[in-house]
């Protein structure tokens, strides 16, 4: 079992979720169950799914949970983009978070790899 705090990318996520959440703070309070909602939901779900996964004891487990932070990271992305083009955004904000959720993503797509080479290495029986 890992320390999910211990993980960089844990750590980039958690600090982006807290910059979505105060960015959102802002937006009318007709998107409070709207586009509030659902961009906190996805940004919360990146470092959510990485603890959840550390509390699991197989890297294969663990996978599965980085590939469901990656599909949040995406659709974070999205509503970004979304934010930006309604103008709830400006476009500083939407480039500085954005590049964020990109940094993370390759993160996410490294582990991910490095979990899957590690299933597949043939054990080594020392004789």
């Amino acid at each position: 079992m890992r320390n999910y705090r211990d993980l960089q990318v844990w750590q980039r996520g958690h600090n982006l979720t807290v910059v979505i959440y105060k960015l959102t703070q802002h937006f009318p309070a007709e998107e409070r169950y709207g586009l509030t909602s659902q961009m906190r939901r996805s940004a919360a779900s990146i470092p959510a799914n990485l603890a959840e996964g550390c509390g699991r004891r197989a890297d294969g487990e663990m996978a599965r949970y980085v590939q469901i932070a990656m599909g949040s990271g995406s659709e974070l992305s999205y509503h970004l983009l979304l934010a930006k083009d309604l103008g709830l955004l400006t476009s500083a904000d939407y480039v500085a978070a954005d590049s964020e959720v990109s940094r993370i993503l390759r993160m996410l797509s490294s582990f991910s790899q490095k979990l899957r080479s590690s299933r597949t290495q043939p054990v080594r029986v020392e004789q």
